[in-house]
């Protein structure tokens, strides 16, 4: 326990899911925590969660494809906690198109990335001076195994993934100087309902993770102390999926 304790979150794509998961856990582990999502009732829910177990939270809705929301939010969270020591990049648009290589449009490519790249982009630029301030800054990104594998049907979201991992190594590379070490996530978690049903992943472990005790947690170590000599790496909770490819 406690491997936060003094350290100020920024958990974006808080009110669901795995950052819902991480926004908590964090809290847990004595960090105070900014959760972020686009509407304010469904981060007032968790900070609320967060708040009755005993943790420090705020809750920001935030666009975070609008700049100036973005810049709005960085500066609340410095006005009431004092800075940024970690930044987790998780939040996505279940509504951003999917499309099948031969039918991609440039409207369809360009939303997945304005909510992906574009959007991590302009939060880790907000956060950076903080991050450094910190001397101990840490970026959580989050990609996706499914612009691995490149997963049928799923061109723009895919290629918008792949451009984090990219924008994930060469901020690790620069961001070096300043102690900052700079992430991937590419989980394969179960991040919708247990009433929608879908066949288990292709993996060894044949089931798919769970945000709270599967994927948070490695979350956490990539935020802690414990993985400060990890940088520009891709971290893959996958059950196993990976094994194959690995060779």
């Amino acid at each position: 326990m406690n491997r936060l304790e003094g350290k100020i979150a920024i958990v974006t794509g808080g009110s669901r899911g795995i950052g819902r998961a991480t926004a908590k856990l964090f809290a847990a582990e004595g960090a105070v925590v900014a959760v972020v999502s686009r509407t304010q009732q469904s981060v007032d829910e968790v900070v609320a969660e967060i708040n009755a177990d005993g943790g420090k939270a705020i809750a920001i809705a935030c666009d975070i494809c609008d700049v100036k929301q973005t810049d709005a939010a960085i500066k609340k969270v410095v006005e009431t906690f004092g800075g940024i020591d970690i930044l987790v990049n998780n939040a996505f648009d279940p509504t951003a198109p999917f499309s099948s290589v031969i039918d991609l449009s440039v409207e369809q490519l360009q939303r997945n990335f304005e909510i992906g790249p574009i959007a991590y982009l302009r939060w880790m630029q907000a956060a950076f001076p903080y991050l450094k301030q910190s001397t101990s800054g840490r970026v959580i990104n989050f990609g996706s195994m499914a612009g691995v594998s490149g997963l049928v049907g799923y061109a723009p979201y895919n290629m918008a993934k792949e451009a984090v991992r990219a924008l994930t190594r060469t901020a690790a590379r620069e961001w070096a100087e300043h102690n900052i070490t700079v992430n991937n996530m590419l989980p394969v978690a179960k991040t919708w309902g247990d009433d929608v049903e879908i066949p288990p992943p292709a993996c060894p472990l044949g089931r798919y993770g769970s945000p709270e005790q599967d994927i948070a947690p490695v979350v956490l170590f990539l935020a802690s102390d414990d993985s400060q000599y990890i940088t520009g790496y891709s971290m893959t909770p996958d059950g196993g999926l990976l094994i194959d490819s690995a060779r």
